[in-house]
């Protein structure tokens, strides 16, 4: 029974029906909270709850009919019957949670026993338009000497070719080491190969050790990821000085715990193994490579929208060109690159150098980003010392500018001291409202310039230099797709007139379908 009071609704032992009535509501919504959280093969504990129908407001009766002090109302439900059922139905739910949460932690410790496995790529469709070149130009992509010979002289052919069709596969084993596999098809009949490497994690110093094919520590272009490359195609310097980037080795990696440094230094073979997968023989053609960089200035508040990076970089190698004899070796001491485009042949080219014995390359680089706009320079200058021929030296860089029209900004990982992936305000997608019309989303759109210039001529060695202008749109649909198009002018002077010319100018263009999973 319920009695007023004083206008207050009091139970025979004395607790109000505010009280009970708070009571109630604080269960039932601990109740609800917890069923929000749970998976729906818990609910079933709550059948209690779920099963009664919501509580009412009991009605007043004033028997007195004259609304006094002391007058007594019908009988209510059974509030604490009803309030033991919501409890009991709380008590099974928390505990059947408990023992879930139980048996996912006994689910992750067994997992990290195991060996894991995850699979991602990209795919990069990309059309090249030759618009302008030349005469030179010809002799560039079909020297004299190449076959067919009726194509000597002729200029480079406009192309849709597949830049990267790219499958990884990549985990760990247990939670001391991992693993990864990545292989390209963009040539179905000659799979290539990428990132191969095993390696220990958890190191002291906050370091892991590398073992296998992987990128060599030298050019901030190439340890980006071609995912988030603001260009289509890396600049000349990059290409020329560490061409394909990755090379058998054991290399290791760390950073400080304020994620102010990073490192990375090993010893990699010279030889590029992407097509074969092997070294045979007993010649060391290799190199020492190591990189130091920072990020002084990072703006943690705005969420990396500010930082500054520098690194520096260099290689010791020893391609041994004048001991090489009748091995079935090459002699690794070359330098080429294509025309920061996807021509059929490098246009800048030095051949392989007679009697390159050491070179020795230097490189230093920055990036300094605020908010939508970044800036970011490299230069490398490379030392050669030949036997029986005079010693050379090779150098080039390149800088750009690049701004976000819509806001985002490029972020920065402190912990590898590279680019990371933009994620646009709002993605693009375009569909029907459910009440008639469109909605849409534009994603994000950036633009870039850059200069870059390559010299790989100096005494007998005519590679050539290089001068390139690059114009660049970006159109990010999501985080993980976009439209990319450069176009590029560029002019090249002292060749090796051995080929038919000594340079020539060129215009191109360059579009980019990508996506990665």
């Amino acid at each position: 029974m319920l009695v007023t009071v004083s206008g207050s609704y009091v139970l025979a032992d004395d607790l109000t029906y505010e009280q009970l009535l708070g009571r109630l509501q604080n269960t039932e919504e601990r109740l609800n909270d917890l069923e929000r959280q749970q998976m729906p093969m818990f609910r079933q504990a709550s059948s209690a709850y779920s099963a009664a129908p919501p509580v009412p407001l009991p009605p007043v009766v004033d028997v007195a009919g004259n609304g006094g002090a002391d007058t007594v109302t019908e009988a209510a439900p059974d509030f604490e019957q009803r309030l033991q059922a919501l409890e009991k139905g709380w008590s099974e739910l928390d505990s059947a949670w408990s023992s879930f949460n139980a048996a996912e932690e006994k689910k992750n410790a067994d997992a990290a026993k195991k060996p894991t496995f995850k699979i991602n790529g990209r795919i990069h469709a990309d059309f090249w338009d030759f618009i302008q070149d030349d005469g030179g130009i010809g002799f560039l992509e079909n020297p004299v000497g190449s076959l067919p010979a009726a194509r000597v002289g002729t200029g480079p052919e406009d192309r849709y070719a597949f830049r990267r069709i790219r499958l990884e596969m990549k985990g760990d084993i247990t939670e001391t080491m991992l693993w990864r596999t990545q292989m390209d098809f963009a040539q179905p009949g000659i799979a290539e190969m990428k990132d191969v490497y095993i390696g220990f994690k958890n190191l002291p110093n906050n370091q892991q050790l590398l073992v296998g094919n992987q990128k060599r520590p030298l050019g901030l272009d190439h340890l980006n990821s071609s995912r988030y490359n603001v260009f289509l195609e890396r600049p000349f310097v990059v290409e020329t000085f560490n061409p394909d980037a990755r090379r058998p080795g054991i290399a290791m990696y760390g950073y400080t715990d304020d994620e102010r440094l990073h490192w990375r230094y090993g010893a990699y073979y010279l030889e590029n193994i992407k097509s074969d997968g092997q070294y045979l023989g007993d010649q060391r053609q290799m190199s020492g490579n190591f990189r130091l960089s920072g990020s002084p200035w990072y703006d943690d508040c705005s969420g990396g929208r500010g930082y500054f990076h520098w690194a520096f970089a260099g290689m010791f190698a020893n391609p041994n060109g004048a001991d090489l004899g009748n091995n079935s070796h090459n002699n690794e001491g070359r330098f080429a690159t294509r025309p920061e485009g996807r021509s059929t042949r490098s246009w800048l080219d030095t051949g392989r150098i007679a009697g390159a014995n050491w070179y020795e390359v230097l490189a230093v680089e920055s990036i300094f980003n605020v908010g939508p706009m970044q800036i970011v320079g490299e230069y490398m200058h490379t030392f050669m010392q030949r036997d029986g021929f005079s010693d050379t030296q090779f150098n080039g860089g390149y800088i750009y500018l690049s701004y976000m029209l819509t806001g985002e900004h490029i972020p920065y990982n402190r912990k590898t001291g590279t680019i990371g992936r933009l994620e646009p305000f709002e993605n693009f997608f375009l569909m029907d409202r459910c009440g008639g019309g469109t909605c849409h989303g534009w994603g994000a759109f950036g633009i870039a310039a850059r200069y870059s210039y390559l010299d790989v001529s100096d005494e007998d060695v005519l590679g050539g230099v290089g001068n390139s202008g690059t114009f660049a749109f970006n159109w990010y649909w999501t985080a993980y797709s976009k439209l990319q198009f450069n176009l590029i002018y560029g002019e090249i002077d002292e060749r090796s007139p051995a080929i038919g010319t000594t340079g020539g100018s060129y215009l191109m263009a360059g579009t980019r379908f990508a996506i990665e999973f």
